[in-house]
This record gives structure tokens, sequence and C-alpha cells, in this order.
């Protein structure tokens, strides 16, 4: 039961990061704000390799580089794209974008693993593109081949492709290294990666931010990053990966009940409709036996 409870309660958090990153993206730059959210999910992670009592393992040559693309795809390129898509769009309609995640494996994983899709999971990410279609164009798809698609848009969609590959190029590194190890490996390296434009920016004036932006970093970086990613991954080693993914359809529920409540935003018929049929397609798209 406590298994479980956790999923949940990680889905209900993950679905509050969209709101978190657009609180703080009224005060940070973007690369400003994921340099401390990482900043602070590498201590958190670091410790808790320690505390239980795993030591992050040393890594041999042919494994530097798989590391340093992990940090660059999962951490440096997704955060860049999260913080500069959330200074446009709403919490709630970047959440149901990034809810394509599954879906983009799914024909990432067929495309370089030749993984089989099948009918089920064709019908999966057929639903999912359409119901995102709706939420990105707000109901109105004949604009998508108009050009009207802004950038925020693009940046969040940018998001997907960078977990995309950070997933796929995580099956060889799950090889020899645990999933705590090698996230926590990718975050310190991510955030290493991410301080440089973050000076560019004017991180030094960090003393400036207000209260309501270091929250939403702490957030980000604590209950987002490093106690979302625990837990997780408990849940995926006493239920298994399959059972443990479907609380991830959670996610974007929760990010537009949060963003109704904490931003106002509001709950249009094109944000539900579009957003029933990603969850649907992700569902089937999960099922769907390669």
């Amino acid at each position: 039961m406590m298994t479980y409870l956790k999923l949940v309660l990680t889905a209900i958090i993950w679905g509050g990061t969209f709101v978190a990153g657009r609180i703080v993206m009224q005060t940070m730059e973007p690369f400003t704000a994921a340099f401390f959210r990482f900043a602070v999910a590498s201590i958190c992670l670091f410790v808790l390799t320690q505390k239980i009592g795993k030591r992050l393992p040393k890594l041999k040559k042919n494994q530097i580089l798989t590391v340093i693309l992990l940090g660059l795809t999962g951490v440096f390129s997704y955060n860049a794209f999260f913080f500069l898509g959330l200074q446009t769009v709403a919490a709630s309609r970047a959440a149901l974008i990034v809810a394509l995640n599954p879906t983009f494996i799914a024909l990432g994983a067929a495309l370089f693993f030749q993984e089989k899709l099948n009918k089920l999971k064709l019908l999966g990410i057929v639903t999912s593109l359409l119901g995102a279609a709706i939420v990105i164009s707000k109901g109105q798809i004949v604009n998508l081949f108009k050009g009207s698609i802004g950038w925020g848009e693009l940046f969040i969609f940018g998001c997907v492709l960078s977990w995309v590959a950070y997933t796929l190029i995580g099956k060889s590194a799950m090889k020899y290294l645990s999933p705590l190890a090698a996230t926590t490996y990718a975050c310190i390296i991510g955030a290493i990666a991410l301080l440089v434009p973050a000076l560019f920016e004017g991180i030094t004036q960090f003393t400036q931010f207000p209260l309501s932006a270091w929250l939403g970093i702490l957030y980000l970086g604590v209950l987002g990053s490093a106690i979302g990613f625990s837990w997780y991954y408990e849940g995926v080693v006493a239920i298994g990966a399959a059972k443990a993914s479907i609380f991830i359809n959670v996610v974007p529920v929760s990010a537009i009940a949060f963003a109704a409540l904490l931003l106002h935003e509001p709950i249009t018929i094109s944000l539900v409709l579009g957003g029933i049929l990603v969850v649907i397609g992700v569902l089937l798209t999960n099922k769907g036996k390669g």
C-alpha cells in the first residue's frame, strides 16, 4: 500500500513542477533557474546515495561518454527547454505536451532498437498525438498547418525529444549503473553544464531573487527531482516498470488542477478533450506489447 501511495504522491509532485516552473520564471532567467534546480537536486541525490550505503561507483573510461550524454540530454537540454517554454506556455498545456514522452519513447525504441509497433501501440500513438494537437492548437488544429505554433510550444516539445534521448541512452547506461547512480551522475554533469550559460545570464545576482522563486527552486530540486525520483524507482523495484509507469498519467491531471488553483489558468474544453486523448493514447501505447 505504501508503494502505491508514494507513486501517486510522486505523480502529484511532478504535476506541481510545471506550476513551480511558471512561478520561478517570473523572476529568474531560464538557465539560472535550471542550474539552481539541479545544484539542489545533485546535493540531495548525493546525500541519498550515501544514506542508503551505495556510494557512487567509479566510472570506467568507456562509461564516461554515456554518462555525459545522460547529463546533457536529461538535465541540460531538457531543463533549458522546460524553463524557456514555461516563460510563455501555460503550466497545464506544457504538462500535456510533456505527457507525450511515452509515445515518442515507443517510436524511438522502434526506430533505434527495432522494437515492434503493433496495432494497439500505433493506435495509442495516433490518439495521443491527436490529443496533443488539440492542446497545442487550443482546439484549432488547422492552425498547426499555418505555422502558428509559438516558440514556447516548440521549446516544450524539445523537452519531449530530450527525454526520449535520455531514456534511450539510459538503456545502455543501466547495464552497469543503478538508476540512482545514473541519475546522480546526470544531475551533477547537467548542473555543471548549466552553470556556463547561467553565468552569462547574471546568476551572481542571486541575492535579488524573491522568496517565491527560491521556494519554487526547492520544490523542483528536492521534491520534483530527488524525492520524486527515489520514490518512483522504489515503485519500479517493488511492482515493476510497467505498473509504475501507469501512475505517470496522473501528472497532467495534477498539473491542470494545480494550475487552475494556484495560477488561475482556465480549464478549457480543448484542454480537457486533448488531455483525455493524450492519457488514453499513452495508456494504449504502454499496454501494447511489441
